[in-house]
């Protein structure tokens, strides 16, 4: 169990920095990277605090040295809902007049960008100590969807040329950033693109010596996580995975919970395989739920990343995916796995069946997976391009 192992440092810290991070609290891709990027940080050696309305999963189960402050606001008749993000800007202020922040890396652009720029805005209005610097992590629908959309799209461009830094979790994503957002001659040094990563050590195929409880024994098994939201179309993966399987034997593990799981189990029904498709819930994904697996499947309509697809290749795992968004910078075509167009499901089935019935096809794309993964994709190199970065922002960089 990762929560009982001490994770080794990334590198030594050239200063240590007072970092405080913003982030929603979830299972899905920016919660993980928050978390895992905040344990890093202070394993380098750097004082760090997250800032969010509920603890992260992936938070919540390391014994990492993060200062957690957990921002809810006061319930008030006049509110629909309690505003956290005035919250967790109050809780951001507190501590930077406390002690001091030099950096506020802000993962997703609204809220968390806004309640950034309003902390240092208030922090230069105190005249004390000088205001922390604001790096803002775009990572896929707060561009695409939320702050493109007109109700918050000018504040969205705001907040992104106010930042003192923006970056991307993938090419793809800093193009549409540009292409939605006009922000020639905004931001001085553009979108820088740092990709996602993944704990190499934690995400490994030796897990699969420690699962055999997740394999069933009558058949080869593919894996998806998600969290069910239509985007991540899990209805028609199970559609997919049942024309693979052509009568012979198979499981389908989903992995999370959403919208569209009493519709994926329908499908599934409808089909025949309800018996071959388990429905896992959510789950603050292990490796020893994607080791065992011969095939991880990624079937969104849209993706700017595909960390889940990241941490399966880092445990020897090969990936079907679609080729959306930026899959393909993660994924390479008959290297780690197989891409398809989003509207070929004939296709994406042909690469599943590809895989589960071809077990030295699978292994050797499982193996080429696991070397992308730890020498593109590796939690230090990542976390070194952060440290980096903050030192550039606050003038000590090269």
């Amino acid at each position: 169990m990762r929560c009982c192992s001490k994770v080794q440092p990334t590198s030594p810290v050239t200063r240590k920095l007072r970092i405080g991070i913003l982030c929603h609290p979830t299972y899905g891709g920016s919660g993980v990277v928050a978390s895992e990027l905040a344990l890093s940080l202070a394993d380098a050696g750097h004082d760090v605090h997250v800032f969010s309305h509920e603890v992260p999963p992936r938070l919540a189960r390391s014994p990492g040295l993060v200062q957690m402050h957990r921002a809810q606001g006061v319930p008030y008749p006049l509110f629909h809902s309690t505003p956290h993000d005035l919250a967790i800007t109050s809780a951001i202020l507190d501590i930077h007049r406390a002690s001091g922040l030099d950096i506020l890396h802000a993962h997703y652009a609204l809220p968390h960008a806004v309640s950034a720029f309003l902390a240092r805005s208030a922090a230069e209005s105190d005249r004390g100590r000088p205001a922390p610097r604001i790096v803002t992590t775009l990572h896929g629908t707060d561009i695409t969807l939320i702050g493109n959309d007109p109700s918050y799209a000018p504040l969205t461009q705001f907040v992104i040329g106010a930042s003192d830094a923006v970056t991307a979790v993938s090419h793809w994503l800093a193009r549409e950033t540009r292409a939605r957002f006009c922000l020639d001659g905004v931001l001085p040094h553009g979108v820088e693109v740092i990709h996602n990563f993944v704990d190499t050590e934690w995400f490994s195929p030796s897990s699969r010596r420690e699962a055999s409880a997740c394999r069933r024994p009558d058949g080869p098994s593919v894996v998806h996580v998600s969290n069910f939201r239509p985007v991540k179309r899990v209805p028609w993966l199970v559609r997919a995975f049942a024309a693979a399987l052509k009568a012979r034997a198979a499981t389908l593990v989903l992995v999370g919970d959403g919208p569209d799981q009493l519709e994926s189990r329908s499908v599934a029904r409808e089909l025949g395989v309800a018996d071959r498709v388990l429905f896992l819930g959510e789950r603050d994904v292990l490796p020893e739920l994607l080791a065992p697996a011969d095939v991880f499947a990624l079937s969104s309509s849209s993706e700017s990343f595909g960390l889940s697809a990241l941490e399966a290749m880092a445990c020897g795992t090969p990936v079907v995916a679609t080729d959306v968004g930026g899959v393909s910078e993660v994924v390479e075509h008959g290297v780690t796995g197989f891409l398809s167009p989003a509207d070929d499901l004939e296709g994406f089935a042909a690469h599943l069946a590809a895989l589960l019935f071809a077990p030295e096809s699978a292994r050797r794309m499982g193996a080429a997976a696991r070397e992308s993964a730890v020498r593109r994709f590796s939690r230090a190199g990542i976390v070194k391009q952060y440290e980096a970065l903050y030192l550039r922002v606050l003038g000590s960089g090269s």
